[in-house]
Order: structure tokens, then C-alpha cells, then sequence
């Protein structure tokens, strides 16, 4: 499949494309049917829920994407996807049948799949629901209704599961509940944080659920049957915070298409392209179609042209290919389909002026990007001559504030990439090793940082360069993890021991950071700091060829024309690599390039980390500490200096320590409160 950049006549073939791709999808769910269509069972070991789960999940999740097919063709052309899942309804619906659906009452995960199936009956309400007979109606009525009064929905984007339900059966005259909704909306309302962001729930949970779910349900529930009422004087709102968001949800889409890597239910793909679609059909002010269609493009090819789908069709449990590990532990086989959502263009008919609106580039595509976001504590640089986006992360972890856990692999780690994956195998949700600032006890366990507080996040525009600047700190602990069958994405609870506290300033600058670390307070609950290590590492890069090596002060690594590499600026640090077998979904092997350090308390370890396209390297830098004021002397020479303010100073509440020198930089570690 190709994308408009290398499609000269996109303007006249864009819809066409996009047709083309999901009756792929869609002929092989056909394929996995049932006899009575009633459940979609793909290839692969059963989920966590059960096999009744499984197949319920993958026809929802499929018609979703039959939904948009039917209602952007206004019905016409379509006839075997309306007779395939109409057939498929009046199993899944009649208690006999052998492919009837799992019920609310019978596994929670039906209030998930529920939604979109009440979401897909409104779509296509003249081609499927008017064309029902009047008993299968009333027994999908039946089939919804539990939704009402029902108080066991989580408190995160589950509210919209029971907001779309209920939505619909008042459209049909079902059972709903207006207390019910409004509940709902408000505690949609307190997931609103600065910047169009939302967050999924009370924890510090910032991912793609942002913008395939808090963002998207909205704008597609004001426009049900049974919703105009309810969404009154809510849907500017709606469409302005979304609008916000864009800004940056643009910016996190790397070169090559793909999105962040980061979050859990990564084996979703390609649904991050759904709030640029829903950003169209709402249209928004600040961001063009072509370019809201052009990044939906370039993210589902970016999948399409490295195995997902399969060649038989199928969407596997991984992230390119199939990796099982990336998945969670209730994920079936019929789970990936929610990537799906970012089909949602297809509502939009071939009459629509998005699929002749000129294709306009990605912010990465034009130019650097340098951005700080200030709710889920980021800062964002992309680099226009590789394509990278990185996020360095100081403010989420997927956990509530102040709650100290094993970190989570994919929320908690200093820095995120479109061009890396975190570690997630068993491994890595035990021990923090890429991107991370950690205390190595002496039998090897490695502290974590959940419940860090962000202390800054900001970009510095000046004469003396545009930075990236952010700071948090955090209680370093230790965790001996509890026993758990099921995991949603936060990070392993268990027995907590502190350390030490630590804190962290980034300055960003292209595709570096100089990482200042201070282990601040005096060693904790008996520790010797004598046997304790600071240990910095890395960006992590996968592949079925990695290379890395090391010198006096720094180590890199390289794979597939990417390079990573540290380096430690001050004091001397001990240089080496870690590797990794399977440990993530982007090749078979990993490397993480690493520094460790002696524990001296309230002295900085400053480091340089790089993660670019071309080859091995381990940059060099220069930097000068005086008091709040830092001086860098970059890589390629530029010269900056960014004042800190009290709070982002690296080691608050620290004596005097005076002067010293190394060969190629000097810091005078005196630091305020």
C-alpha cells in the first residue's frame, strides 16, 4: 500500500485506498465467522477472558469498521456487509443460539463491545436496525439494558460505554437513565486537564486512550440519533479541546508514520490515526483536512507496510508483526481490531471535500519540532532529517499521585520514541533499565519512580537557542512485587522500601538531552550508600542486528541506521551495554547503552543522551553548572544557556561543595532550595 507522498494522484484515489484497505480487513473477519455469524473467532491462543469473549469482541470490533464502510457508501454497494452482520445481530442476540453474545451481567467486557455495537446500529440505522424484525429488536434492547443503572463501569473512558448505550436505547424507546448520563459527563468533564488532554481517570494516565477514546466518543455521540438534547451546549467544548490537542497529537506522529510508542494497548495500532478523522468531521478551525487526512494516512501505512495486517488479513496481537507480550493479559485475538477506529474517515463520503483537500505534511516533515506539554508533563522533540519524535517524560506513570509502585514499563520511563520500544517483557516490568535514572542495590534490583512530582516542564525560546526544559523528582524505591493475574498497564504493587529521593532536569535540544541527576537526601532505611549504583540508561534500539560498544565515558548503539548512544559528562562513569532477547516488539534482540556511578549524595551526574538516525556514535558536550545557571556546548557546537528556576534546581537543600574540574567542562555544584 502507498502513501500521498509517493501517490501523485492521491486527489482522485484517496477514498479508494482507504475502501481498498479495509475490505481486506474485513473479507478475512468474514472468513473467522461463525456459522451464524453471530461471533468472529480469529487465529491465535484464547484470551484471558475466554473464548465467548473472544468472539464476541472480534464482531464488534470488526463491525465498527463494517459501520463506517456502510454509512460512508450510504448503503449502496455494500449489500453482502449488511446481510453478513444484520445475520450476525439476530444470533448473537437469541439466548439459543450456539454464537449468542456474552451478556453484561455474564462478563464486563460486554459493556465494551456493547458500545460499539449500539454506536454502528445508529450509523446505519436505515440499512441494519430499521431492517430488524420486530423480535431481534427487542431482544437487542434487552441485550443493552443492563447498561442502565449499572454502577460498576470504571471511573475512566468507560463512562462513554454507557453514555453511547443508553444513548441509543433512547433513541429506539429502550430503557435509559438521564441521571446515568450526566453522571457520566461530569466525570468525563474531571478527566479535563490543560491543553485539550484528558486524563483516563484519576491516575496520571496520559496515552493514545486521549485521542482514540476521550476525544472521539464525543464528537461522534453529538451526533446520534438520541443525542442532541443531551449534548446541548456541550459540543463546542467538545470540538475546542479537541482542537487543542491536535497541536500536539500532530507533532507526536514521527516521519515514518508511526505513533508514539507508549501506553498500553499498543496492539491497537493504527486507531491513533482516529482523532485526526474525528478532527474532520468535526471541523475543527486550527488544522486543515489535508493534514488531518495525511496523518491518518501516514500512520496506517506506516502498519500496512510492515505486516499489519498479516498476509492473510488478520490483525495480530503485536505491534508490526505479532508479539504477543505487548499485549494485556485479558487481550483475545479479536482484540487488535479496535485499531479499526482509524477508519473512521471512511464515514465521510466520497463527496467530501477531505478526500480531495490537498495532503499537507506532518509537523516532523517540515521542519524540528520542540514542543513542552505541559499535562502529561512532556517534552517533544522531532528531528525533520530522521524522522524521530522523542518524548522526555516527567510527569506520568500511570498511577495515582503519591501511590509508589514497581514503575510500568510503558508509562514511567524518562523518555518515549516513534523509533523505540520500551522493554516489556517479564523483565522489564520488574526492573527499570532503558531510559531510566535508577539506584542499583547491591543484589542487583533497580529503583523505581512512581509518584514522581513534575517540577517544570517548559520550552526556552531565545537568543542563545531553543530548549527543551523539564525537572521532577521522586522517592527511588525498591518494590517486592504482589502476586497479580491481570495487567492493565499500571505498574506491579507490592512491598515498597525507600532509598533515596532523586531528582532530574532535562535539557533537550534536538536529538540530545543533558540529563542532570542528583541523588538529593542522605541514603535511606539502612542502605550503605558504599554499595549502591546510580545507574543512567540509555535509549533502547531492536532489531535482528544490533551493534554497540563502549570507550572511557560514553557507550552506543546501532540498528537499522539508528543510532543511541550516552556519555557521561561529570563525574567519570563506568560505560557499558545491556542486552536483551525478545524483549520488545521491534526485533529479537535489544540493547540499552548504560553509566553507572557511585551514590554520592547531593553531587549532580550529568550525562548526554542521543537517539538519531545514521550511525553508531557517542556525542560529546560540554557543560558548565553555576549555581541556577546552565551553559551546554552541544554537539554540534551551539551554545546555549537556560537559567533554572528554584524549583527545577537539580539538587535542592545541597552544602557547598565547591569547584571541580574535568577535561572538557566544569561545575560549580552549588545549589539553592
Amino acid at each position: 500500500m502507498t502513501s500521498e507522498h509517493s501517490n501523485p494522484a492521491h486527489a482522485e484515489t484517496a477514498r479508494d485506498a482507504w475502501v481498498a484497505r479495509a475490505d481486506v480487513l474485513l473479507d478475512a473477519a468474514r472468513s473467522h465467522a461463525t456459522p451464524g455469524a453471530g461471533r468472529i473467532h480469529f487465529p491465535g491462543a484464547e484470551g484471558g477472558y475466554g473464548h465467548a469473549v473472544d468472539g464476541l469482541e472480534g464482531f464488534a470490533r470488526t463491525f465498527l469498521l463494517a459501520g463506517f464502510r456502510i454509512a460512508g457508501a450510504r448503503g449502496e454497494g455494500v449489500d453482502e456487509l449488511i446481510a453478513h452482520y444484520a445475520r450476525g445481530i439476530v444470533s448473537g442476540v437469541d439466548p439459543d443460539a450456539p454464537d449468542r453474545w456474552v451478556r453484561m451481567e455474564e462478563h464486563a467486557q460486554a459493556k465494551v463491545e456493547a458500545a460499539s455495537i449500539a454506536l454502528v446500529l445508529d450509523l446505519t440505522r436505515p440499512w441494519i436496525w430499521d431492517r430488524l424484525d420486530a423480535l431481534t429488536q427487542q431482544r437487542v434492547v434487552g441485550w443493552l439494558a443492563p447498561a442502565v443503572g449499572d454502577e460498576t463501569y470504571p471511573q475512566t473512558n468507560w463512562v462513554w460505554f454507557r453514555i453511547v448505550v443508553q444513548t441509543f436505547l433512547r433513541s429506539v424507546g429502550g430503557p435509559w437513565s438521564s441521571a446515568d448520563i450526566a453522571a457520566d459527563l461530569d466525570r468525563h468533564d474531571s478527566f479535563v486537564r490543560e491543553g485539550g488532554w484528558l486524563s483516563d481517570g484519576d491516575e496520571r494516565s496520559y496515552d493514545h486512550y486521549v485521542g482514540w477514546a476521550l476525544h472521539v466518543y464525543p464528537i461522534l455521540w453529538a451526533r446520534m440519533a438520541g443525542a442532541a438534547e443531551l449534548a446541548a451546549g456541550r459540543t463546542d467544548a467538545d470540538i475546542a479541546r479537541l482542537d487543542l490537542f491536535l497541536h500536539d497529537a500532530l507533532a507526536l506522529v514521527g516521519g515514518d508514520g508511526s505513533p508514539l510508542i507508549q501506553g498500553r494497548s499498543l496492539i491497537y495500532r493504527f486507531a491513533a490515526a482516529a482523532p485526526f478523522w474525528a478532527g474532520v468531521i468535526a471541523e475543527v478551525p486550527s488544522h486543515s483536512p489535508g493534514r488531518l487526512r495525511h496523518a491518518a494516512d501516514r500512520i496506517v501505512t506506516h502498519f500496512a507496510d510492515r505486516g499489519a495486517p498479516d498476509l492473510d488479513g488478520v490483525l495480530t496481537m503485536g505491534w508490526h508483526g505479532e508479539w504477543r507480550g505487548l499485549a494485556q493479559s485479558y487481550s483475545g485475538p479479536g482484540s487488535p481490531y479496535w485499531a479499526v477506529k482509524g477508519f473512521l474517515g471512511l464515514l465521510l463520503p466520497a463527496d467530501h471535500p477531505v478526500w480531495t483537500a490537498p495532503a499537507e505534511p506532518l509537523p516532523v516533515e517540515q521542519g524540528d519540532v520542540l514542543r513542552a506539554i505541559a499535562s502529561p508533563g512532556w517534552i517533544v522533540s522531532g528531528t525533520a532529517a530522521d524522522g524521530i519524535v522523542r518524548v522526555v517524560n516527567h510527569g506520568t506513570d500511570h498511577a495515582f499521585p503519591g501511590v509508589r509502585t514497581a514503575d510500568s514499563p510503558l508509562y514511567a520511563r524518562l523518555g518515549y520514541s516513534t523509533a523505540t520500544s520500551p522493554i516489556v517483557d517479564e523483565r522489564g516490568w520488574l526492573e527499570p533499565l532503558e531510559q531510566s535514572a535508577a539506584i542499583v542495590a547491591s543484589d542487583g534490583r533497580a529503583t523505581h519512580r512512581t509518584a514522581m512530582t513534575l517540577r517544570s516542564v517548559r520550552v526556552q525560546d531565545d537568543a542563545d537557542g531553543r530548549l527543551g526544559i523539564a525537572a521532577s523528582a521522586w522517592d527511588a524505591h525498591l518494590v517486592e512485587p504482589a502476586p497479580t493475574a491481570h495487567r492493565h498497564g499500571s505498574g506491579l504493587a507490592g512491598d515498597v522500601t525507600s532509598v533515596g529521593v532523586i531528582t532530574t532536569t532535562s535539557i533537550v535540544r534536538g536529538s540530545s538531552e543533558v540529563r542532570v541527576v542528583v541523588v538529593v537526601d542522605a541514603v535511606s532505611s539502612g542502605q550503605d550508600a558504599a554499595s549502591l549504583r546510580l545507574r543512567l540508561g540509555g535509549w533502547p534500539l531492536s532489531g535482528d542486528e544490533v551493534v554497540g560498544g563502549t570507550d572511557d565515558s560514553g557507550a552506543w548503539v546501532s540498528s537499522r541506521g539508528r543510532s543511541s548512544g550516552i556519555r557521561a559528562l561529570f563525574p567519570a562513569g563506568v560505560a557499558g551495554l545491556v542486552s536483551r532477547a525478545d524483549a520488545d516488539p521491534l526485533g529479537v534482540r535489544t540493547l540499552v547503552p548504560v553509566i553507572e556511578h557511585e551514590v554520592r549524595v547531593g553531587e549532580p551526574v550529568v550525562a548526554l543522551l542521543d537517539l538519531a538516525g545514521g550511525e553508531h556514535s557517542a556525542p560529546h558536550a560540554a557543560v558548565d553548572i553555576d549555581g541556577s545557571t546552565v551553559t551546554v556546548v552541544w554537539p554540534d557546537g551551539a551554545r546555549t544557556v537556560s537559567r533554572l528556576t528554584d524549583s527545577e534546581s537539580p539538587a535542592p537543600a545541597l552544602r557547598h561543595h565547591g569547584v571541580r574540574r574535568g577535561t572538557s567542562h566544569a561545575i560549580a555544584k552549588e545549589q539553592h532550595a
